[in-house]
């Protein structure tokens, strides 16, 4: 299968686990969802281009194609939960309001980087939603969910996965929600 992101050619990222983060790769190894994980494709980028603007301009991919992953903390007495949001890079995601309130919590903001990477195992800039801990909850907004394929974060900052939106929303932890890109 032939998969292009803008102007580079992907390949099945389970053929190239080298271009993923160690818990993309297991959970791409262990793939069952109703997506085929051959329609899962991974493309090689400069590291330096791996913001999504930057990434956007130079690879030819338009902002509607392209989704990012943001982890999130909410908090509650002392007690902090994470959670990572899917959102088109058209959009920001509405910690504040939506993921606040799907998360039980008083205040919500985004995870610091230490943090978000450390529990990910991921690269900052390239966290992915697939891959992540499967106690967190998986907020995908409506948009991304609808989307016939879209980019996202590999887990490195040196990659960028392709997938359909579908198989993002498919996940085990997933809730699909309308207008948490806003």
């Amino acid at each position: 299968m032939r998969m292009r992101i803008g102007i580079l050619e992907a390949t099945p990222a389970v053929e190239r686990l080298d271009l993923v983060a160690p818990p993309v790769a297991a959970a791409l190894s262990a793939w069952s969802g109703p997506v085929p994980v051959a329609e899962i494709g991974v493309a090689e980028i400069d590291p330096e281009l791996a913001d999504t603007a930057a990434f956007c301009e130079r690879y030819g991919v338009g902002l509607e194609a392209s989704a990012n992953c943001v982890v999130v903390a909410g908090r509650r007495g002392g007690e902090v939960r994470l959670a990572a949001c899917v959102v088109l890079a058209t959009t920001r995601a509405d910690v504040n309001g939506l993921v606040r309130r799907h998360l039980e919590a008083r205040r919500a903001s985004f995870a610091p980087l230490d943090e978000a990477v450390a529990e990910t195992g991921m690269d900052y800039g390239g966290i992915t939603p697939i891959g992540l801990p499967a106690d967190w909850p998986l907020l995908v907004d409506a948009a991304v969910a609808a989307s016939p394929r879209v980019v996202v974060g590999s887990g490195l900052r040196r990659s960028k996965l392709t997938l359909p939106g579908k198989a993002l929303s498919d996940l085990p932890n997933a809730v699909v929600l309308d207008g948490l890109g806003r």
